[in-house]
């Protein structure tokens, strides 16, 4: 029945559904007695789809992402030679995700496409390469699924197939600002991921994050309305060392005391930040070593300028006890199964779970 799903939801041709508000009813409903305050709202993302359950970014892995019931997909995107916006997290064909399984056409002198770069390739040439064909390593419990790499339009059409209106889309624009000639040029990037949402009529389903702020502050000359997360490991911020760091779109971390919530709260659009919970970047809490990035006090001061903080990318449940106990506003997990049954144990508002139309 999935299978047959998500054939129909990316033969989906027609444009998607404007979305509703959160909380309402389609047309011709009545309208829902009442909404639980939004400070009872807690965001659960499902990272990469929830790639500990699923290999990643395939049309089955956000199918069973809302099946269980999550309040955001959180997806990462690249944008091909000629245009095309694929759905993944690599700015390089991964061998360890993804193998060849032809060239395009007989001859194409850029075959092999594995290790290439997106931006560097066609549609036509990444969508020969079978991704998801093995498990990743520390996921022993992940589904393999294997396929083409998807775009964009095929995630929101299996979104619409699923008439899952209440849920939130969580859309990176992976530039590498670091390496700018890795990926599609920032503004190329921006507008074709913003063409794709308003073509989707998903406009309100959506939040677009990026670790390169130039991106958020591109899309918010395009698109206004668009709520935009910052994301940042720490370093990136590059605190202390002279000029402005080449991921903050010309922000000098310094002219904000090196603060993550003053920096990102300095840019139009900016709803919530996104940063690593805590270093080793996968570590978990007691273990020896590790320390949290993310403290009570940033969640005060950043929800006291109207921001939330949701970090990535957190896997361990004491750990996520311990956000939680810092007053998170979401987490962003590879295991969203594991986190709602934690919110569940601690008897908080779970998202909806959605089934077929």
């Amino acid at each position: 029945m999935l299978t047959h799903l998500v054939a129909a939801a990316l033969a989906a041709t027609a444009l998607a559904v404007p979305a509703a508000a959160p909380g309402a009813e389609a047309p011709g409903h009545e309208p829902k007695r009442h909404v639980l305050p939004q400070k009872t709202h807690f965001d659960l993302q499902a990272h990469r789809g929830g790639l500990g359950l699923t290999t990643e970014s395939v049309p089955e892995a956000f199918a069973k992402a809302m099946e269980l019931g999550v309040t955001t997909l959180e997806l990462d995107t690249q944008v091909t030679e000629d245009g095309a916006v694929v759905v993944t997290h690599d700015r390089q064909i991964s061998a360890q995700k993804c193998r060849d399984t032809g060239p395009a056409f007989p001859g194409d002198p850029e075959y092999p496409y594995v290790g290439g770069y997106l931006t560097n390739l066609t549609l036509e040439q990444v969508q020969t390469v079978e991704c998801g064909y093995q498990q990743l390593p520390g996921h022993p419990g992940q589904e393999v699924v294997t396929g083409p790499m998807v775009e964009l339009k095929d995630v929101f059409a299996l979104v619409e197939a699923y008439d899952a209106r209440q849920l939130t889309l969580n859309i990176e624009t992976k530039v590498e600002a670091g390496a700018p000639e890795q990926t599609a040029p920032r503004e190329l990037f921006v507008r074709r991921v913003h063409e794709e949402i308003a073509a989707a009529g998903m406009e309100q389903q959506v939040t677009i994050q990026s670790f390169d702020w130039g991106a958020l502050m591109e899309m918010h000359e395009i698109a206004p309305d668009l709520p935009l997360v910052a994301l940042t490991n720490h370093d990136f911020l590059e605190v202390g060392e002279p000029g402005a760091s080449p991921w903050l779109g010309g922000i000098d971390a310094d002219d904000f005391g090196g603060d993550l919530v003053e920096a990102a709260a300095s840019i139009d659009g900016v709803v919530a930040v996104s940063p690593v919970y805590g270093f080793p970047q996968n570590g978990t809490v007691g273990q020896e070593g590790f320390e949290f990035y993310v403290s009570a006090d940033m969640v005060e001061r950043a929800n006291a300028k109207g921001l939330e903080v949701i970090p990535w990318t957190v896997d361990d449940r004491a750990t996520m006890e311990a956000l939680l106990g810092m007053g998170v506003n979401g987490l962003i997990t590879d295991y969203p199964d594991v986190l709602r049954d934690l919110m569940a144990d601690r008897g908080m508002r779970l998202p909806k779970p959605y089934t077929e139309d």
